[in-house]
């Protein structure tokens, strides 16, 4: 069970079937999404970065500082995903003390793995 799992019980979802996109890169960062069920891709320049499953989230760059997306997120099979909107975001943070400290452990990981060393 991963860090976000309890972002799967979120009542706003979207389904996509495996191969739709989700977000494209320049696309506006006006959420972030978690993996209710299925799999997402993220892509640049045709290349897959990651694979973020059911309980784990995506997105969180372009909500956290309102710039454009720098990836692309694909349905990397049939997928549900939960947006969470600035004020979602915010509520989260207000109620589930823990839950930016993830988001940061989260993005920290995510840049570990792409920087060279």
């Amino acid at each position: 069970m991963g860090s976000f799992d309890f972002l799967r019980r979120e009542k706003d979802v979207r389904t996509y079937r495996t191969g739709e996109v989700i977000f494209r890169v320049g696309d506006p960062g006006d959420a972030m999404y978690a993996v209710v069920d299925g799999e997402v891709e993220i892509r640049s320049n045709g290349r897959v970065l990651e694979r973020v499953a059911a309980g784990d989230i995506f997105g969180e760059m372009g909500l956290i500082d309102q710039s454009p997306r720098s990836a692309d997120a694909v349905a990397g099979s049939d997928c549900t995903v939960a947006p969470i909107t600035q004020r979602r975001f915010m509520f989260l943070i207000q109620q589930t003390p823990f839950f930016a400290i993830d988001v940061m452990r989260l993005l920290s990981e995510r840049v570990r793995r792409r920087t060279p060393e």
